[in-house]
C-alpha cells in the first residue's frame, strides 16, 4: 500500500525497543509505503553501511540520489528500487546530514532507522530533523513495561507513536531494503504516521 504524500511530508524515526529485531527492515517498508511513481521517499540509515545501487531503480529515486550527492559532502547515497537509501553516521555529523537530506528532499517521505543507542540523542539534538512520529519496532509480550514508558515520553513530545509488534517475514524485509515492496505494514500504523491529505494531522495517540 502506498499514500498519496503532502507537502508538508512527515518525518518518521523508526527504532527497536528492548531486544526486538526488525526495525531497520520495519524502516525500508515504510519508506516503500511512501512513494508512487512520480516521487520517491527518503530512508536515513544512522550508523548503517554505504548503500549500493540496484540494477532496478525509479526515475524519482535516481532524481533524488543525485540532489543529494550534489548537495552533501562525501554523501553515501544510492536509489534503491523507489526509494532513495542514504547512510549517515549515528553522531552529531550524522545527524546533520539527515537533516539536510530530509530538506533536500524537498517533501517526499523521510524514514529514519536510528539505533536504539542513539534514540536519545537524535531526539534532543538540535541539529537532528524534525520528526512528526516514531515507529517502535517491539515485542510487546517481553518488553511491555519498557515499552509504555518510551512511548508515552514520545507522546509527550507531541509525536505520533507506532508499535510494530511482529518483525516483518525475511522476504518482506528484502524486498523493502530493495526499495520494492508492496505493503507489508498494517494499514492502521500507515494511517498514523504517514497521513495522506495535505494538511492532515497526525494521530498522536499510540497504535499497535
Amino acid at each position: 500500500m502506498s499514500y498519496e504524500i503532502p507537502s508538508d511530508a512527515p518525518t518518521v524515526l523508526v527504532t527497536a525497543v528492548g531486544g526486538a529485531e526488525g526495525a531497520r527492515g520495519a524502516a525500508a517498508a515504510l519508506a516503500c509505503a511512501g512513494t508512487d511513481v512520480d516521487r520517491a521517499a527518503l530512508l536515513v540509515d544512522l550508523g548503517g553501511r554505504a548503500p549500493r545501487p540496484t540494477l532496478i531503480a525509479s526515475t524519482p529515486a535516481r532524481a533524488l540520489e543525485e540532489r543529494l550527492a550534489s548537495h552533501l559532502p562525501r554523501p553515501r547515497v544510492a536509489a534503491r528500487g523507489q526509494v532513495c537509501h542514504l547512510a549517515a553516521a549515528a553522531d552529531e555529523d550524522g545527524f546533520a546530514a539527515a537533516a539536510a537530506a530530509v530538506t533536500v528532499a524537498r517533501g517526499a517521505l523521510a524514514v529514519l532507522y536510528v539505533p536504539a543507542a542513539a534514540m536519545g540523542e537524535v531526539l534532543e539534538s538540535e541539529r537532528s530533523p524534525r520528526a512528526s512520529g516514531v515507529l517502535l519496532r517491539a515485542d510487546v509480550a517481553a518488553d511491555r513495561p519498557l515499552l509504555a514508558l518510551v512511548a508515552h515520553d514520545l507522546m509527550d513530545r507531541g509525536l505520533a507513536v507506532g508499535v510494530l509488534k511482529r518483525r516483518l517475514g525475511w522476504v518482506d524485509e528484502r524486498r523493502a531494503l530493495f526499495g520494492v515492496l508492496a505493503g507489508g505494514l498494517p494499514p492502521a500504523l500507515l494511517r498514523r504516521l504517514v497521513p495522506r491529505a495535505p494538511g492532515q494531522v497526525a494521530d498522536r495517540r499510540m497504535v499497535a
